[in-house]
């Protein structure tokens, strides 16, 4: 085969990927936006409990021993409730109030600069051997900021790389595989992830027919530990398949973007490298009070029962404020240090822009929260989980399988709905409850979630800052597409699902810890 002809089969094999993407988008595009969509399906349970509701079923509401019952939320009282109930549901929707608290602290850190600035500072002082699993690293911790790491870290592999005279496409697949690939976990720093889903979690479990199920809380570390060794896991897969796999691809594609226009990596000025010496400082110190005042055994952080992790205590209930306090008081420090801050109303002024940007999200929350309620009032989710557990029970696969199917699940949903809390209050309704009865623990299905979830974010156009990515890479090789990002990430996603889900079932297996207060079994209704 000639070189041309090799081209030429290249060129036909990515014009074919970049064909079956481009339905998937369109398919994508026609779905109605996730905030109608949860108006949709809140629609379609409203008439489908009202077509159930005179079907008698055979199985057994654990809830007070008789055969379940759908409720037909058609009727006059329902409705009624629902509409006196509307504004409760929305204001006490669990992931509501965690987000936008933890988003307060967060906002004020990226808007004075410390967070730029501090990650800036971590890859500037890399050295060149370590480039790749720092970048992906990076990538990873960049979390704690939610949407940071797309708009900061991913140009800024690409500089590095691009600096370092290696390429630059190369640079932007380690950290967007970091940001994006990795969004699941967490590298020993918890991100606002963790509350969200966590949140949502305990409303889906609290759809589960189990008298236990009203008491269960979920730890917004629920999954620490394991999203924490899965953090380095990503690293070592990102490592491999940047220097072995996507660079060596690379190197026969020429970068010819202008070179006038490509960005540089600007050093710290004095300003802010005096700013991140004394907002570091405050966080150290931060950390070093409430090491000091959880320590004794009678501390008020760890309630009556002198627990830390047990979900009930002070210390467990109190994370999401902890997230506030550890990046507000830095992020207010380094503001005035490097003059980024001159007044309070500038940090003010950085709380409001970060819950501007989080206007799509309530709207979201609130048909989200309607929906979740009229599943839970229609008993739905009870006569699915019995159900689901009753079929999953005859058909009897191992618990490895079903955790398999999970992930799997998860990752093919993902490739059109791009809202992590929009897919896990879908999945999770049915899910969480539907494994419950099994005996699976509410923890132990939200780290499958998990996995899934994050493969996939990759090589999806649906995702919202996947156009975004494009832009970054045709700044330096100008005939970038969608299908050509898609075939540099492509080996990221594949390996992320596979070794991702085999470092699961690994954790499952050996029964190793999932997190704080976390287990993997749930106790059977009998």
């Amino acid at each position: 085969m000639t070189e041309a002809t090799k081209n030429s089969a290249s060129s036909g094999g990515l014009s074919w990927f970049a064909r079956s993407l481009n339905v998937i988008e369109r398919v994508g595009n026609k779905l109605p936006d996730p905030a109608i969509l949860f108006a949709l399906f809140m629609i379609a349970v409203w008439v489908i409990s009202w077509a159930l509701s005179g079907v008698s079923f055979s199985e057994i509401d654990p809830r007070n021993g008789k055969p379940i019952q759908i409720k037909n939320l058609l009727e006059g009282a329902a409705l009624t409730t629902f509409m006196a109930k509307l504004v409760s549901t929305f204001v006490s929707f669990p992931p509501l109030g965690v987000v936008l608290v933890a988003m307060l602290g967060l906002g004020v850190a990226e808007y004075t600069g410390f967070i730029n600035a501090g990650l800036r500072s971590i890859l500037s002082v890399t050295p060149k051997m370590l480039l790749t699993p720092v970048l992906v690293a990076v990538g990873i911790l960049s979390h704690v900021a939610v949407d940071a790491g797309y708009v900061l870290v991913i140009p800024l592999g690409a500089v590095i790389f691009y600096a370092a005279g290696r390429h630059p496409l190369a640079g932007i697949a380690a950290a967007f595989a970091g940001v994006s690939g990795g969004f699941s976990a967490s590298l020993f720093i918890p991100s606002s992830l963790d509350p969200l889903l966590a949140g949502l979690t305990q409303a889906s479990a609290r759809l589960s027919s189990n008298p236990a199920a009203a008491e269960l809380i979920i730890n917004p570390l629920n999954n620490y530990y394991f999203t924490s060794a899965s953090a380095i896991l990503i690293v070592f897969i990102g490592w491999f398949l940047t220097d072995k796999v996507i660079e060596p691809r690379l190197k026969n594609t020429p970068v010819d973007g202008d070179p006038a226009g490509l960005p540089t990596l600007d050093p710290l000025t004095l300003s802010e490298r005096r700013g991140l010496r004394f907002a570091v400082l405050s966080m150290l110190l931060c950390i070093a009070l409430l090491v000091v005042t959880i320590y004794p055994a009678t501390s008020p952080w760890r309630g009556t029962d002198a627990s830390l992790t047990h979900a009930t205590a002070p210390l467990m209930q109190s994370i999401v404020a902890l997230i506030l306090v550890f990046f507000l008081i830095p992020g207010v420090v380094y503001g005035y240090a490097a003059g980024t801050v001159k007044n309070h109303r500038d940090v003010i002024q950085g709380m409001t822009k970060s819950m501007s940007g989080m206007g799509y999200y309530i709207v979201m929350a609130f048909f989200c929260a309607q929906f979740i309620y009229a599943f839970g009032q229609s008993n739905l989710g009870a006569l699915i989980a019995i159900k689901g557990a009753g079929g999953l029970k005859e058909l009897a696969l191992p618990m490895g399988i079903t955790l398999i199917g999970i992930v799997i699940l998860t990752s093919l949903v993902n490739l059109l709905v791009g809202s992590a809390s929009a897919k896990w209050a879908l999945i999770g309704a049915v899910m969480v409850p539907m494994l419950m009865e099994l005996g699976v623990s509410p923890d132990l299905t939200q780290a499958a979630y998990r996995v899934g979830d994050s493969s996939t974010n990759i090589i999806t156009p649906l995702m919202p800052y996947f156009p975004l990515i494009v832009v970054f890479c045709q700044k330096y090789v100008k005939s970038t597409g969608i299908g050509t990002l898609i075939a540099l990430m492509l080996p990221y996603s594949v390996a992320l699902l596979v070794l991702w889900t085999a470092f699961l079932l690994c954790f499952w297996m050996l029964g190793l810890p999932l997190g704080i207060g976390a287990s993997y079994s749930f106790p059977i209704a009998r």
